[in-house]
């Protein structure tokens, strides 16, 4: 039977006759591994190791934070949630590692931590409050747990104020671009300006979801539940453009920084005719 080990972390290196050669570790920075992987004297050096392996100093924020880390508030956040707050918890670790957990209730603890928080905003506001809101979770729940007797993060505010009325298309951005752009490049954008779809639902969006007078969306949230279709379709536009959409093209349209760019498929790909519209 094979038993997972967590946290083992492994490296591979090449060696001076050319050959590669991977090296196991209990976890990353963690003492060596003995043995060949999965053997009985490898599951026995890891035991070893962790059974060594030094538990936190009670009584400071380190072991607060650690101990967040195995509650279900965490555990049950998605996958990239969770690896965005290690990051953060790693840079609160750093910085207040061995901060005791009795100062917590001193009314200075506020302005150290607003002070760090003011440190990190030199370089980016917004990771500057996010990893307040991180600390401030923490302690939240470690609060809600009765490990600590108060939260000095609560209801910091944000430092980082942003607008996104520059990215809004207007009418005249919309006619600009339809005068200016190529046919094929219509539908797309129409069907986000109309829709408010993401990127990522539109490329799904298949053939059958248009039953000829309706488009009909059925997106993942996400939490993983399924949303109900519902019938999302401006009028004006439905008609003149699903009838455009009729061509034989591959098309998606990927959104980077810079804005949009097209991607087609290759030569002697597979396209698939649509379904004839009554339209």
């Amino acid at each position: 039977m094979r038993v997972p080990l967590k946290g083992i972390n492994s490296v591979t290196k090449r060696l001076a006759d050319g050959t590669e050669r991977t090296y196991w570790y209990a976890w990353k920075g963690g003492p060596p591994l003995k043995g060949k992987f999965g053997s009985p004297e490898f599951h026995a050096s890891y035991n070893e190791a962790v059974a060594r392996k030094i538990a936190p100093q009670e009584g400071v924020l380190l072991s607060v934070l650690m101990r967040f880390q195995e509650t279900r508030e965490f555990l049950d956040l998605a996958q990239r949630t969770r690896d965005d707050y290690v990051a953060k918890i790693k840079t609160i670790e750093n910085e207040f590692g061995d901060f005791p957990v009795r100062a917590l209730s001193d009314k200075r603890a506020r302005g150290i931590f607003k002070e760090w928080r003011d440190k990190l905003a030199l370089k980016s506001r917004r990771q500057a409050d996010y990893a307040w809101v991180v600390l401030a979770r923490v302690l939240s729940v470690a609060l809600d747990r009765g490990w600590i007797d108060a939260n000095p993060c609560e209801r910091g505010g944000r430092l980082y104020h942003g607008t996104r009325a520059d990215k809004i298309w207007t009418a005249d951005d919309e006619a600009g671009f339809l005068k200016s752009a190529p046919a094929h490049l219509h539908l797309p954008l129409l069907l986000a300006l109309w829709t408010g779809q993401s990127q990522g639902d539109l490329l799904r969006l298949p053939w059958s979801a248009y039953d000829g007078t309706h488009l009909h969306f059925r997106r993942r949230a996400k939490t993983g539940r399924r949303i109900p279709p519902f019938e999302q379709a401006h009028p004006s536009r439905r008609c003149s453009m699903l009838r455009r959409a009729a061509v034989r093209l591959f098309l998606s349209i990927q959104m980077a920084s810079h804005g949009a760019r097209t991607a087609f498929a290759p030569p002697g790909a597979r396209l698939v005719e649509p379904p004839a519209s009554p339209i």
